[in-house]
């Protein structure tokens, strides 16, 4: 989602393969050794047993339809491949029935420590492991049959969800503060800052409060919020999302603990 971006999704052929060149295997290569060795002691334990379920190629960019097929059987999830940004209305009806949205481009050499939107590399290695968890994807799928039902301003609140959960989200498990959200994952940059640094504010899971919590998406995350354990986010999904949108708006946002990007302009977070 978003609204400019200079990359160009992949068109896969007649049978769904996707033709990546040998510098884009490299960059995934190098990519993923870097990131597994960063999330080491980091990733909360459902990420990295669905790691091993996918068993990602290491030589070479992955294939959708290897994805899929372990996807499909574990939580009914498949990938579908999308332009490099889609909108609201796309996303969330992709969600709501249990497709995942994956642009089909590789960051360039260039951009390799950081992009802002997101490339085959966060999609596949950040978010589909945890799609292999029950009860993570029960929640996914409720949150994209809600948005797609929700209002413009509506979604505005259930974005922060997503933001604070599926993307920057933090748990805790065996006494220790572990990652499960596909932002911070696929970052070798905040995957170590988001559980090593002294600089976060870490707050208990609420849903209401998340929905007011303003972000930035260009600046490592000032606050996280943790689960007790993903079935925390099960039961989330059985609860009254929308009576809680509503909540947060009657309350209205609290205040941004970080700067404007630029103090002359208004709505540079969401």
């Amino acid at each position: 989602m978003g609204t400019a971006t200079k990359y160009v999704s992949k068109k896969p052929d007649e049978n769904g393969f996707i033709n990546w060149s040998e510098e884009e295997n490299r960059v995934w290569h190098d990519l993923v050794t870097r990131q597994l060795s960063v999330i080491e002691g980091r990733a909360c334990d459902e990420y990295i047993n669905g790691l091993a379920l996918l068993d990602l190629p290491m030589d070479r960019v992955p294939q959708l339809a290897e994805i899929n097929c372990v996807l499909k059987p574990a939580t009914g999830w498949e990938c579908v491949e999308v332009p490099a940004l889609i909108n609201f209305d796309r996303f969330f009806s992709l969600l709501a029935t249990k497709r995942f949205p994956v642009a089909t481009f590789l960051r360039c050499r260039e951009e390799f420590d950081y992009l802002q939107e997101p490339d085959f590399f966060h999609e596949i290695f950040g978010h589909c492991a945890m799609l292999t968890n029950p009860a993570f994807a029960e929640f996914t799928h409720t949150y994209g049959r809600l948005g797609y039902q929700a209002s413009k301003e509506d979604r505005v609140y259930l974005a922060r969800l997503y933001w604070f959960t599926v993307e920057f989200g933090l748990l805790r498990q065996n006494g220790d503060i572990r990652i499960y959200g596909g932002g911070i994952l696929s970052s070798p940059g905040e995957t170590e800052y988001a559980v090593t640094s002294d600089k976060p504010i870490y707050h208990a899971f609420d849903p209401v409060d998340i929905m007011r919590t303003p972000y930035r998406i260009d600046i490592m995350q000032p606050i996280y919020f943790v689960i007790d354990g993903i079935a925390q986010l099960y039961q989330l999904a059985q609860k009254d999302i929308m009576g809680m949108v509503q909540q947060a708006k009657k309350l209205g946002l609290h205040a941004p603990v970080f700067p404007p990007k630029n103090k002359e302009t208004i709505g540079d977070y969401v």
